[in-house]
C-alpha cells in the first residue's frame, strides 16, 4: 500500500507552497478512496512518497492513467491567492492504493527536490 503525490515542476513553487499543495492532494486523495483501501493504508503506516513531473498536461495524463486503473485519485487547482494563478494545476495525489497498481504509473518519476 502506498499513496504517491506527483508535483508540477514547471512551476517552480517555494517550498512552502509545495507542501500545502502536497497536502491537499494527500488529504483528497485518501478521502476519494474506499474505506476499506483507507484502513489498510492507515495500518500500513500511510506510506506516501512525492514525486515530480514536468507540467500541467502530464499532471493531467497521469490522473487520467490513474482513475482508468481504479485508483483513488485528486487533481489540485490552486486558489491562486498567491504564487500561482488561480485554477493552476499544481499537483496530483494517487492512491492509496496497492503498490503493484501505483508503479505502472508513477514508478518511472523522480522524486520532487
Amino acid at each position: 500500500m502506498k499513496q504517491v503525490i506527483v508535483v508540477n515542476q514547471a512551476l517552480g513553487l517555494p517550498p512552502g507552497k509545495m507542501a500545502a499543495q502536497v497536502a491537499h492532494a494527500a488529504v483528497g486523495a485518501f478521502l476519494a478512496a474506499r474505506r476499506e483501501v483507507q484502513v489498510a493504508w492507515l495500518e500500513a503506516g500511510m506510506p506516501k512518497v512525492v514525486v515530480q513531473c514536468g507540467s500541467e498536461a502530464d499532471l493531467l495524463s497521469l490522473l487520467a492513467r490513474a482513475q482508468g486503473a481504479g485508483l483513488a485519485a485528486m487533481l489540485v487547482r490552486d486558489a491562486g491567492r498567491t504564487v500561482v494563478q488561480a485554477g493552476t494545476a499544481t499537483c496530483v495525489g494517487i492512491g492509496p492504493g496497492r503498490t503493484q497498481d501505483i508503479d505502472p504509473i508513477t514508478g518511472d518519476l523522480d522524486l520532487a527536490p
